[in-house]
């Protein structure tokens, strides 16, 4: 006699654990991911060949690869936001082309430089944002402007350098099974990211100050010197991606880097963590970065200018905001 309220009651449960997991931030994204791939194919034949779909994941992981670092100063809370990562990019892309020169030899001693380069900005934000106080975003666009004015002052908006034979090959050509280098450095920071977060201390430190600041503090965990080495982190990942986007393009300009600002945030808030921090991951992000790259496609596709694609992503990410992107509350 209790057979039939048993079933119903499990059938329950088990639709609403299908709504859970459908309302899942990296399913929505996959989901949109398909429908726009689907639309550019009807509107353009071919936009989802193949060939295709291999060059938006190159440009993805462009994208991928800055946004990795800006998921972890997004998740270590207090609103933190890298908008430097622009200006490192475009920084690391400089300095990687004229250390390189075009020569092969080159490409240890540029990702060294660039590395170094990345470190040092990332450790002023850091400092400034512990030590003096300063928040994030006011730290972060004020390192940006002098990151800018150093590219003016240092090239004047002329091409710089050239990428070594090899790092182009890296960037764009398959390297093993079919794909090309940097999207398997995608898929290793991905991973690492993965243990990072989940399977170290420093990974948990970071998700315990993100949810409350105070408590971890009282807990023992250094606060100052963890969000120090996230901003750190963040613009190493940049520089990383300056170097990759040189191996892409071939050159570089003073301002190549400002195209990953707003659209690296969109891809983490997507991806499913809030701006509060405290909780999320880099999965998500990953899907959101290629979310956004098709995106972009699409308008493209359609004859939207940059001015117009600027629109559609600040609107995005107001969007995101609105719906999920600040959590339940701030945290303090």
């Amino acid at each position: 006699m209790s057979a039939a309220p048993q079933t119903s009651a499990s059938g329950t449960g088990q639709f609403a654990q299908s709504a859970a997991v459908a309302k899942r931030p990296l399913v929505i994204a996959l989901g949109l991911i398909a429908l726009l791939l689907f639309t550019g194919e009807q509107l353009s034949p071919g936009f989802a060949s193949l060939d295709q779909i291999l060059r938006l994941l190159i440009v993805a992981a462009l994208l991928g690869i800055v946004a990795a670092g800006q998921n972890l100063v997004i998740l270590g809370g207090r609103e933190g936001i890298d908008l430097s990562v622009g200006g490192i990019v475009s920084l690391s892309a400089i300095i990687a082309g004229n250390v390189m020169a075009g020569e092969n030899g080159g490409i240890v001693p540029a990702i060294l430089a660039c590395l170094l380069a990345g470190s040092f900005f990332g450790l002023l934000n850091g400092i400034g944002v512990t030590l003096l106080r300063i928040p994030p975003l006011v730290m972060t666009l004020g390192m940006l402007g002098v990151l800018q004015g150093l590219l003016v002052v240092i090239r004047q908006g002329i091409p710089s350098g050239r990428a070594a034979p090899a790092l182009s090959e890296f960037v764009s050509q398959p390297v093993f099974l079919g794909l090309p280098g940097i999207i398997w450095l995608w898929l290793g920071i991905g991973l690492l990211m993965a243990f990072l977060l989940r399977r170290t201390v420093f990974g948990y430190r970071i998700y315990a100050i993100g949810s409350n600041e105070h408590a971890a503090y009282m807990a023992g965990v250094p606060v100052r010197l963890i969000r120090i080495a996230l901003f750190v982190l963040s613009s190493m990942f940049a520089a990383v991606a300056g170097i990759c986007l040189l191996g892409y393009s071939g050159s570089s300009f003073a301002n190549v880097g400002e195209q990953y600002m707003l659209p690296s945030i969109i891809a983490v808030v997507f991806g499913g963590t809030p701006l509060s921090g405290g909780k999320g991951g880099y999965t998500g992000t990953m899907a959101g970065a290629v979310l956004l790259v098709v995106l972009q496609s699409i308008l493209t596709t359609i004859n939207i200018d940059e001015s117009g694609r600027q629109i559609v992503f600040g609107a995005t990410l107001l969007l995101l905001m609105l719906f999920y992107g600040r959590g339940a509350r701030m945290r303090g």
